[in-house]
């Protein structure tokens, strides 16, 4: 009982925390803010920029970049699928806009969204694309990229929390499970690109 009492203390411990900072990252808005906020988290935005990275990273990679394609596209589709296929419905973890209690504190400038929020999966799938990019992408050719990519992967991620459609930990779950895929893509594609092209290509 002691156990089980002290686990069930820092469980409500750690809930109230989730709980405080996002009311403090949601409650330091500004109308300048809710429409970056919005900007940011709207599929319909970075989609189509992620469609348009990827054709980009195609034509510069020429041959390496039909290896690169497939390992990248899957990583963000994994991570996708993982965060709402596999971890919202089993964990079935409310929103903090359709939670009664919360709700009516929020500022809610983009509506709510679906209903089950852990974990996050725009968070994931940009941290993916960002991380995949930063570990394959040489470094002084493609520094301002691979920054801008982990930039707007932050700011996609600190959005949804912004937007109050998110806790920090639904945001956290999400982009560790993304930041792993990332790697492992990064790393497959590393083992794979000796084999795929010679060193002149």
């Amino acid at each position: 009982m002691p156990i089980f009492n002290s686990q069930f203390l820092i469980f409500n411990s750690l809930q109230a925390l989730d709980r405080q900072l996002l009311l403090a990252i949601n409650r330091a808005h500004s109308p300048a803010l809710d429409a970056i906020m919005v900007f940011a988290s709207n599929r319909t935005v970075w989609f189509p920029a992620y469609v348009l990275l990827i054709g980009w990273l195609i034509y510069h990679f020429r041959r390496r970049g039909v290896l690169l394609l497939p390992l990248v596209i899957a990583a963000v589709a994994l991570a996708d699928s993982i965060t709402s296929r596999l971890f919202k419905p089993f964990f079935a973890r409310p929103r903090p806009c359709h939670d009664a209690a919360l709700s009516q504190l929020l500022r809610l400038p983009d509506g709510c969204g679906g209903q089950f929020g852990f974990l996050s999966s725009h968070a994931a799938n940009s941290v993916a694309l960002a991380v995949f990019l930063a570990l394959v992408l040489p470094t002084q050719r493609f520094r301002g990229l691979k920054v801008g990519v982990c930039i707007w992967a932050g700011l996609l991620s600190y959005s949804r929390m912004y937007l109050g459609a998110h806790y920090p930990t639904d945001v956290l779950g999400g982009a560790t499970v993304g930041a792993l895929l990332g790697w492992g893509g990064a790393v497959l594609y590393k083992r794979l690109a000796p084999r795929w092209w010679s060193p002149g290509a």
